[in-house]
Protein backbone atom coordinates (compact mmCIF):
# COMPACT_ATOMS: atom_id res chain seq x y z
CA UNK A 1 0.00 0.00 0.00
CA UNK A 2 1.20 3.42 -1.07
CA UNK A 3 1.80 5.85 1.99
CA UNK A 4 -0.42 8.47 2.39
CA UNK A 5 1.24 11.72 2.35
CA UNK A 6 0.19 14.21 5.34
CA UNK A 7 0.76 17.65 6.80
CA UNK A 8 1.30 18.53 10.65
CA UNK A 9 0.26 21.38 12.24
CA UNK A 10 1.33 21.47 15.78
CA UNK A 11 0.10 23.61 18.73
CA UNK A 12 1.95 25.23 20.98
CA UNK A 13 0.92 24.52 25.07
CA UNK A 14 3.99 24.69 27.03
CA UNK A 15 4.27 21.01 28.91
CA UNK A 16 0.80 19.91 27.06
CA UNK A 17 3.15 19.77 23.78
CA UNK A 18 3.80 16.34 25.79
CA UNK A 19 0.51 15.44 24.32
CA UNK A 20 1.57 16.25 20.87
CA UNK A 21 4.64 13.66 21.68
CA UNK A 22 2.87 10.54 22.28
CA UNK A 23 0.74 11.25 19.27
CA UNK A 24 4.17 11.50 17.12
CA UNK A 25 5.50 8.59 18.63
CA UNK A 26 2.38 6.30 17.45
CA UNK A 27 2.23 8.01 14.14
CA UNK A 28 6.19 7.61 13.57
CA UNK A 29 5.25 3.73 13.92
CA UNK A 30 2.88 3.94 11.13
CA UNK A 31 4.76 3.09 7.72
CA UNK A 32 1.73 4.14 5.44
CA UNK A 33 1.97 7.72 6.97
CA UNK A 34 4.16 9.63 5.39
CA UNK A 35 4.94 13.67 7.00
CA UNK A 36 5.71 16.28 3.82
CA UNK A 37 5.37 19.38 5.94
CA UNK A 38 5.22 20.53 9.47
CA UNK A 39 4.47 23.90 10.82
CA UNK A 40 4.81 24.63 14.32
CA UNK A 41 4.15 27.04 17.02
CA UNK A 42 6.28 27.44 20.54
CA UNK A 43 5.95 23.70 22.10
CA UNK A 44 4.63 22.49 18.67
CA UNK A 45 8.18 24.38 16.85
CA UNK A 46 10.19 21.99 19.40
CA UNK A 47 8.43 19.12 18.56
CA UNK A 48 8.56 19.49 15.02
CA UNK A 49 12.40 20.62 15.32
CA UNK A 50 12.94 17.40 17.06
CA UNK A 51 10.80 15.10 14.60
CA UNK A 52 12.48 16.49 11.29
CA UNK A 53 16.38 16.39 12.78
CA UNK A 54 15.67 12.76 13.92
CA UNK A 55 13.73 11.58 11.04
CA UNK A 56 16.69 13.11 8.36
CA UNK A 57 19.25 11.53 11.10
CA UNK A 58 17.83 7.88 11.97
CA UNK A 59 14.39 8.02 10.35
CA UNK A 60 11.37 6.85 12.03
CA UNK A 61 13.39 5.63 14.76
CA UNK A 62 15.41 8.34 14.99
CA UNK A 63 12.85 10.84 15.12
CA UNK A 64 11.19 8.51 18.09
CA UNK A 65 14.41 8.51 19.83
CA UNK A 66 14.67 12.64 19.41
CA UNK A 67 11.57 13.17 20.45
CA UNK A 68 12.28 10.97 23.58
CA UNK A 69 15.51 12.71 24.57
CA UNK A 70 14.07 16.63 23.82
CA UNK A 71 10.73 15.60 26.48
CA UNK A 72 13.51 14.32 29.37
CA UNK A 73 15.27 17.55 28.73
CA UNK A 74 11.64 18.86 29.56
CA UNK A 75 11.25 16.87 32.69
CA UNK A 76 9.60 13.37 31.64
CA UNK A 77 10.93 9.94 32.35
CA UNK A 78 11.88 6.72 30.76
CA UNK A 79 8.91 5.34 32.22
CA UNK A 80 6.41 6.44 34.53
CA UNK A 81 4.13 3.31 35.13
CA UNK A 82 3.54 2.43 38.49
CA UNK A 83 1.95 -1.09 40.34
CA UNK A 84 -1.41 -0.52 40.32
CA UNK A 85 -1.55 -0.37 43.79
CA UNK A 86 0.32 2.17 43.73
CA UNK A 87 -1.00 4.34 40.85
CA UNK A 88 -4.72 4.13 42.23
CA UNK A 89 -3.64 6.26 45.35
CA UNK A 90 -2.68 8.98 43.15
CA UNK A 91 -4.71 11.63 42.67
CA UNK A 92 -6.52 12.13 39.14
CA UNK A 93 -5.00 14.52 36.87
CA UNK A 94 -7.64 17.09 37.48
CA UNK A 95 -7.58 16.91 40.82
CA UNK A 96 -3.15 17.45 40.52
CA UNK A 97 -3.70 20.74 38.63
CA UNK A 98 -5.89 21.69 40.87
CA UNK A 99 -3.34 21.18 43.30
CA UNK A 100 -0.57 22.79 41.47
CA UNK A 101 -2.80 25.21 40.96
CA UNK A 102 -3.81 26.62 44.40
CA UNK A 103 -0.18 25.74 45.81
CA UNK A 104 1.70 28.23 47.28
CA UNK A 105 4.14 28.30 44.91
CA UNK A 106 3.00 28.49 41.85
CA UNK A 107 0.52 31.50 43.84
CA UNK A 108 3.67 33.12 44.41
CA UNK A 109 5.50 32.44 40.95
CA UNK A 110 2.27 33.97 39.17
CA UNK A 111 1.82 36.98 40.93
CA UNK A 112 5.35 37.27 40.56
CA UNK A 113 4.86 37.36 36.58
CA UNK A 114 2.29 39.98 36.64
CA UNK A 115 4.22 43.07 38.25
CA UNK A 116 8.08 42.14 37.55
CA UNK A 117 9.05 42.34 34.18
CA UNK A 118 11.18 39.61 32.69
CA UNK A 119 13.66 42.86 31.76
CA UNK A 120 14.14 43.44 35.82
CA UNK A 121 16.75 40.49 35.97
CA UNK A 122 19.48 41.99 33.86
CA UNK A 123 22.96 40.92 33.48
CA UNK A 124 21.42 37.84 35.43
CA UNK A 125 18.48 36.50 32.91
CA UNK A 126 19.01 33.60 30.67
CA UNK A 127 16.32 31.52 29.17
CA UNK A 128 15.87 28.35 30.32
CA UNK A 129 15.29 26.91 26.98
CA UNK A 130 18.25 27.76 25.33
CA UNK A 131 20.45 24.75 26.56
CA UNK A 132 17.97 22.47 24.95
CA UNK A 133 17.50 24.47 21.42
CA UNK A 134 21.05 24.90 21.17
CA UNK A 135 21.64 21.05 20.79
CA UNK A 136 19.31 20.75 17.80
CA UNK A 137 21.37 19.40 14.89
CA UNK A 138 20.32 22.26 13.10
CA UNK A 139 21.72 21.38 10.10
CA UNK A 140 19.26 18.87 9.48
CA UNK A 141 16.10 21.03 10.58
CA UNK A 142 17.06 23.79 8.16
CA UNK A 143 18.26 21.41 5.16
CA UNK A 144 15.60 22.01 2.12
CA UNK A 145 13.67 18.90 1.98
CA UNK A 146 10.73 17.00 2.81
CA UNK A 147 9.41 17.38 5.66
CA UNK A 148 9.20 21.11 4.70
CA UNK A 149 9.17 22.44 8.19
CA UNK A 150 8.15 25.96 9.14
CA UNK A 151 8.41 27.91 12.59
CA UNK A 152 6.07 31.02 13.43
CA UNK A 153 6.69 33.61 16.16
CA UNK A 154 4.82 36.84 16.62
CA UNK A 155 6.65 40.52 15.82
CA UNK A 156 6.31 42.36 18.96
CA UNK A 157 6.10 45.67 17.12
CA UNK A 158 3.62 44.46 14.10
CA UNK A 159 1.62 42.13 16.07
CA UNK A 160 2.07 39.97 12.43
CA UNK A 161 3.44 36.37 12.54
CA UNK A 162 6.34 35.57 10.85
CA UNK A 163 7.32 32.23 9.28
CA UNK A 164 10.56 30.93 9.80
CA UNK A 165 12.30 28.22 6.80
CA UNK A 166 15.42 26.78 6.17
CA UNK A 167 18.45 28.43 7.09
CA UNK A 168 16.27 30.89 9.06
CA UNK A 169 15.09 28.69 11.89
CA UNK A 170 17.88 28.88 14.71
CA UNK A 171 17.92 28.55 18.33
CA UNK A 172 16.69 32.45 18.19
CA UNK A 173 13.81 31.57 16.35
CA UNK A 174 12.41 28.60 17.83
CA UNK A 175 12.99 30.48 21.51
CA UNK A 176 11.13 33.52 19.71
CA UNK A 177 7.78 30.89 18.79
CA UNK A 178 7.83 29.83 22.39
CA UNK A 179 8.49 33.46 24.20
CA UNK A 180 5.69 33.87 26.40
CA UNK A 181 6.45 37.69 27.11
CA UNK A 182 5.38 37.74 31.06
CA UNK A 183 8.20 35.37 31.68
CA UNK A 184 10.83 35.72 28.94
CA UNK A 185 12.25 39.05 27.21
CA UNK A 186 11.45 39.29 23.41
CA UNK A 187 13.64 37.93 21.37
CA UNK A 188 15.99 40.03 18.52
CA UNK A 189 16.19 38.61 14.95
CA UNK A 190 17.38 41.27 12.66
CA UNK A 191 16.34 44.41 14.39
CA UNK A 192 12.87 43.02 14.86
CA UNK A 193 11.55 42.13 18.67
CA UNK A 194 9.40 38.09 18.66
CA UNK A 195 6.84 37.02 21.47
CA UNK A 196 5.29 33.80 21.01
CA UNK A 197 3.82 32.36 17.55
CA UNK A 198 0.10 31.51 19.27
CA UNK A 199 -0.76 35.29 19.56
CA UNK A 200 -0.56 35.03 15.82
CA UNK A 201 -0.65 31.34 14.30
CA UNK A 202 -0.94 28.84 16.68
CA UNK A 203 0.08 27.05 14.64
CA UNK A 204 0.32 28.52 11.12
CA UNK A 205 -1.37 26.81 8.49
CA UNK A 206 -1.11 28.47 5.11
CA UNK A 207 2.70 27.63 4.79
CA UNK A 208 1.56 24.19 4.28
CA UNK A 209 -0.87 24.94 1.37
CA UNK A 210 2.47 25.50 -0.98
CA UNK A 211 2.70 23.78 -4.69
CA UNK A 212 4.09 20.00 -3.71
CA UNK A 213 2.88 19.48 -0.65
CA UNK A 214 -0.27 17.67 0.27
CA UNK A 215 -3.72 18.68 0.53
CA UNK A 216 -4.03 17.13 4.02
CA UNK A 217 -3.72 19.35 7.13
CA UNK A 218 -3.86 17.08 10.49
CA UNK A 219 -3.40 20.15 13.42
CA UNK A 220 -2.61 18.59 16.50
CA UNK A 221 -4.44 20.43 18.96
CA UNK A 222 -3.58 20.47 23.04
CA UNK A 223 -6.01 23.70 23.53
CA UNK A 224 -9.74 23.12 24.02
CA UNK A 225 -11.91 24.58 21.64
CA UNK A 226 -14.91 24.38 23.88
CA UNK A 227 -15.62 24.54 27.17
CA UNK A 228 -19.56 24.38 28.05
CA UNK A 229 -19.31 25.41 31.67
CA UNK A 230 -18.52 29.71 32.64
CA UNK A 231 -15.25 29.94 34.49
CA UNK A 232 -15.67 31.63 37.43
CA UNK A 233 -13.13 31.40 39.64
CA UNK A 234 -9.88 33.77 39.19
CA UNK A 235 -7.54 30.71 38.00
CA UNK A 236 -10.60 29.76 35.73
CA UNK A 237 -11.32 32.76 33.78
CA UNK A 238 -7.22 33.51 33.38
CA UNK A 239 -7.07 29.67 31.54
CA UNK A 240 -10.13 29.80 30.17
CA UNK A 241 -8.57 33.35 28.45
CA UNK A 242 -5.33 31.73 27.72
CA UNK A 243 -6.89 29.19 25.09
CA UNK A 244 -9.15 31.18 23.39
CA UNK A 245 -6.22 34.13 22.96
CA UNK A 246 -4.05 30.63 21.29
CA UNK A 247 -6.98 29.57 19.53
CA UNK A 248 -7.65 32.23 18.06
CA UNK A 249 -5.39 32.70 14.88
CA UNK A 250 -5.87 29.00 14.28
CA UNK A 251 -10.18 29.16 14.05
CA UNK A 252 -9.42 32.14 11.55
CA UNK A 253 -7.36 29.88 8.99
CA UNK A 254 -9.83 27.31 9.58
CA UNK A 255 -12.67 29.46 8.83
CA UNK A 256 -10.88 30.86 5.58
CA UNK A 257 -10.44 27.20 4.48
CA UNK A 258 -13.96 26.52 4.99
CA UNK A 259 -14.61 29.60 3.08
CA UNK A 260 -12.51 28.65 0.18
CA UNK A 261 -14.04 25.26 -0.08
CA UNK A 262 -18.05 26.39 -0.27
CA UNK A 263 -16.37 28.89 -3.15
CA UNK A 264 -14.94 25.87 -4.88
CA UNK A 265 -18.33 23.55 -3.92
CA UNK A 266 -20.92 26.92 -5.45
CA UNK A 267 -18.60 26.71 -9.19
CA UNK A 268 -17.52 30.35 -7.94
CA UNK A 269 -14.13 29.41 -7.85
CA UNK A 270 -13.07 26.36 -10.35
CA UNK A 271 -11.76 23.27 -9.06
CA UNK A 272 -7.99 23.79 -9.34
CA UNK A 273 -7.78 27.35 -9.27
CA UNK A 274 -7.23 27.28 -5.38
CA UNK A 275 -5.93 24.47 -3.29
CA UNK A 276 -8.51 22.72 -1.71
CA UNK A 277 -7.72 21.69 1.98
CA UNK A 278 -8.91 18.80 3.69
CA UNK A 279 -8.82 19.35 7.59
CA UNK A 280 -8.13 16.73 10.07
CA UNK A 281 -7.92 16.74 13.81
CA UNK A 282 -6.19 14.80 16.57
CA UNK A 283 -7.02 15.91 19.79
CA UNK A 284 -8.59 14.60 23.49
CA UNK A 285 -10.53 17.93 24.49
CA UNK A 286 -11.82 15.82 27.69
CA UNK A 287 -8.50 15.33 29.10
CA UNK A 288 -6.99 18.69 28.47
CA UNK A 289 -10.32 20.88 29.76
CA UNK A 290 -9.19 18.83 33.11
CA UNK A 291 -5.89 20.68 32.92
CA UNK A 292 -4.88 24.42 33.33
CA UNK A 293 -1.79 27.36 32.52
CA UNK A 294 -0.80 25.71 35.76
CA UNK A 295 0.00 22.40 34.12
CA UNK A 296 1.55 23.93 30.87
CA UNK A 297 4.53 25.98 32.93
CA UNK A 298 4.90 23.18 35.11
CA UNK A 299 6.53 20.25 33.24
CA UNK A 300 5.38 17.77 35.87
CA UNK A 301 6.77 13.89 35.26
CA UNK A 302 3.64 12.70 35.46
CA UNK A 303 1.44 15.28 33.69
CA UNK A 304 4.34 14.54 30.92
CA UNK A 305 3.69 10.23 31.01
CA UNK A 306 -0.33 10.84 31.26
CA UNK A 307 -0.06 13.60 28.16
CA UNK A 308 2.22 10.97 26.27
CA UNK A 309 -0.17 7.86 26.66
CA UNK A 310 -3.39 10.10 25.78
CA UNK A 311 -1.39 11.52 22.97
CA UNK A 312 -0.65 7.88 21.49
CA UNK A 313 -4.14 6.82 22.35
CA UNK A 314 -5.91 10.07 20.15
CA UNK A 315 -3.35 9.05 16.91
CA UNK A 316 -4.62 5.22 17.77
CA UNK A 317 -8.27 6.79 17.30
CA UNK A 318 -7.28 8.76 14.39
CA UNK A 319 -5.55 5.85 12.84
CA UNK A 320 -8.56 3.60 13.56
CA UNK A 321 -11.34 6.06 12.45
CA UNK A 322 -9.99 8.93 10.35
CA UNK A 323 -7.11 8.20 8.40
CA UNK A 324 -9.49 6.52 5.85
CA UNK A 325 -10.70 9.50 4.90
CA UNK A 326 -7.09 11.07 4.18
CA UNK A 327 -6.67 11.98 0.80
CA UNK A 328 -10.49 11.94 0.37
CA UNK A 329 -12.27 14.35 2.55
CA UNK A 330 -12.27 16.53 5.58
CA UNK A 331 -13.05 14.20 8.89
CA UNK A 332 -13.50 17.88 10.58
CA UNK A 333 -16.87 18.90 9.92
CA UNK A 334 -16.15 22.65 9.18
CA UNK A 335 -19.16 23.08 8.39
CA UNK A 336 -20.96 22.56 11.87
CA UNK A 337 -17.96 24.25 13.69
CA UNK A 338 -18.65 27.48 11.94
CA UNK A 339 -22.33 27.07 11.24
Amino acid sequence: MTAKRINLGLQGGGAHGAFTWGVLDRLLEEEDVEIAGISGTSAGALNGAALKAGLLAGGRDGARENLDWLWAQMGAVEDFRLPAWMAGRLPGIGTFSDVLELSPAYTLADAASRVISPYAYGPFYANPLRRVVDRFEYDKVCKICEPQFFVGATNVHTGKIRVFEGDAITSDSLLASACLPTLFQAVEIDGAHYWDGGYSGNPALFPLFRKGLPDDVVVININPLVRDEVPKSPQEIQNRINEISFNAALLRELRAIHFVQNLIDTGVIAEGAMKRVRVHMIADDDLMRELSVATKLVPSPLVLDRLKRAGRAAAERFLETDFEHVGQRDSVDLAEMFG
